[in-house]
């Protein structure tokens, strides 16, 4: 029967605790399916988190149920990207190549798809923020900041820190084999 400004805090804060469990599990998972690799794709879901939330400032965006949802769905499209990545590097070290030349490869052949489903989000987020006014808007205006954000730490800080890997140790190439 009424309604108090408390119903607007309280699901905001489920909202965060639900994106909070949520993106917990992605980092678990990535850590106990890719091991080693998965530490990588974790720091890069954090970077990516760390950007969004930077571009969100920026643009000094208000943190709404919406723009949550937007982070909960970045986060997921930049696990997709880091595991599109990696089982192209799995593929590459089965036709025999060395681990360094399998992430390569495997990160050039994952380039592709990573782009087309990135880009054709992007398109869907324009769309709404054309079309959409207020929640809607806020929430294609986060997914697109995550987009941009996802696609920039899948490319570049995915790369450096399996190169890093590589480099460092080489256990990265036994661990793929592995999983």
């Amino acid at each position: 029967r009424s309604v108090g400004p408390s119903l607007g805090t309280d699901s905001i804060n489920s909202g965060i605790r639900a994106g909070l469990i949520g993106a917990s599990l992605v980092f678990l998972f990535m850590l106990l399916y890719y091991r080693l690799l998965g530490v990588a794709a974790d720091a890069a879901l954090a970077v990516t988190i760390l950007l969004v939330f930077a571009g969100l400032i920026l643009l000094k965006a208000t943190l709404t149920l919406p723009g949550i949802a937007g982070i909960v769905l970045t986060i997921g499209m930049a696990v997709d990207g880091n595991v599109l990545i990696y089982e192209r590097m799995k593929e590459e070290l089965r036709t025999g190549k060395t681990p360094l030349a399998a992430i390569d490869a495997g990160l050039k052949k994952a380039l592709t798809t990573i782009l087309d489903s990135n880009i054709t989000t992007l398109i869907a987020a324009g769309v709404l923020f054309y079309f959409g006014s207020g929640p809607v808007r806020g929430f294609a205006v986060t997914l697109s900041v995550g987009i941009v954000a996802s696609v920039f730490c899948n490319v570049l800080v995915t790369r450096t820190l399996l190169q890093y890997f590589m480099g460092g140790r080489g256990a990265a190439g036994t661990l793929l084999r592995r999983s």
